[in-house]
């Protein structure tokens, strides 16, 4: 499962999902930070933190916790 957190610099609610998602044990994920780029501003802006599982095309807005990760990490 290829799976991206979308975050920004300097964000608290970024760091909880780092906490729930360690939590949880998800399995390794990129991380993309979406300060400077418009296309990802534009999509993601008021969203962060936002997990994003490419291969289902399917993404986990904020708020999450470990419970609600592994739900959406085991539904693929």
């Amino acid at each position: 499962m290829a799976l991206i957190l979308y975050q920004r610099d300097h964000c608290h609610l970024c760091d909880l999902a780092l906490d729930a998602l360690a939590q949880a044990r998800a399995p390794e994920f990129e991380s993309v930070f979406i300060d400077g780029d418009a296309a990802l501003e534009a999509r993601y802006g008021l969203r962060v933190p936002v997990l994003r599982d490419v291969a289902g095309d399917r993404e986990l807005d904020w708020p999450f916790d470990a419970g609600r990760l592994r739900a959406f990490l085991d539904a693929r």
